[in-house]
């Protein structure tokens, strides 16, 4: 059997990104105690990918130039949602408590045990996320990956010069890395970038939908798990 080359996404994926949005959310607009986190959270990330795209991605000079009024806007859009207006003043310290708590980030448990597992194995492991390359990099920090996954496998699509789900990014990785669709696999939260992304590429899907969302298309991902030892136990039946 060939190895395999397992490519994991970061946000959501290897830790609780909803954690630090819900305490980011509470502490700037203290919202009523019903305030739906989980579907204002989804909405987020869905303004963060449009407005994201409408710049033309993570590695355009647009976006980097435009990337402090995205971050602060995609929370103005989701709270109205919820008639709570955000001054621009209020979304500012919103998103600037929202990046200072992604810095105190864990990984779900038993994520360590199986990239190590893999990496023991002899399979190629890494990462695929999107975002500017020092934010994303800051959060790789803060779990101690750059201990168990080598730098030259953690692609951020700001230094890469492509978001998922274009297909170019992934087929960017398999060439570097020197390895081919079919014997890749991705484990991703997102339906739009990480399904849909991988997909077009070739590769094999695992999506990790832990927060039992819909899918939003056609697409059929080999496999789905709603937790990370399901993620583990696919995972090592595959490889």
């Amino acid at each position: 059997m060939h190895s395999k080359a397992v490519f994991f996404d970061v946000d959501d994926t290897l830790y609780d990104h909803l954690a630090p949005f819900r305490e980011a959310v509470q502490a700037v607009a203290n919202p009523d105690p019903s305030f739906p986190y989980e579907e204002a959270y989804h909405l987020m990330r869905y303004y963060s990918d449009q407005l994201s795209l409408e710049l033309g991605g993570a590695g355009t000079s647009e976006y980097a130039e435009a990337l402090e009024k995205l971050r602060t806007r995609r929370f103005q859009l989701t709270l109205e949602k919820w008639g709570i207006i955000l001054s621009d003043r209020d979304a500012q310290s919103m998103q600037a408590d929202y990046l200072a708590r992604q810095y105190q980030i864990h990984m779900f448990e038993g994520a360590p045990a199986l990239i190590q597992h893999l990496t023991q194995t002899g399979h190629v492991v890494g990462l695929i996320t999107n975002g500017p390359l020092e934010h994303q990099m800051n959060k790789v920090t803060a779990m101690k990956l750059e201990e168990m996954i080598p730098s030259e496998h953690i692609f951020v699509s700001g230094g890469v010069g492509w978001d998922k789900p274009d297909p170019r990014i992934f087929a960017h990785v398999n060439e570097v890395t020197n390895t081919t669709p079919e014997h890749s696999i991705y484990v991703g939260d997102s339906w739009r970038n990480d399904v849909v992304g991988a997909l077009a590429a070739g590769w094999q899907v695992i999506w990790f939908n832990h927060r039992g969302v819909e899918p939003e298309s056609q697409h059929v991902p080999q496999h789905t798990a709603d937790s990370f030892e399901e993620v583990d136990h696919i995972i090592r039946s595959l490889v």
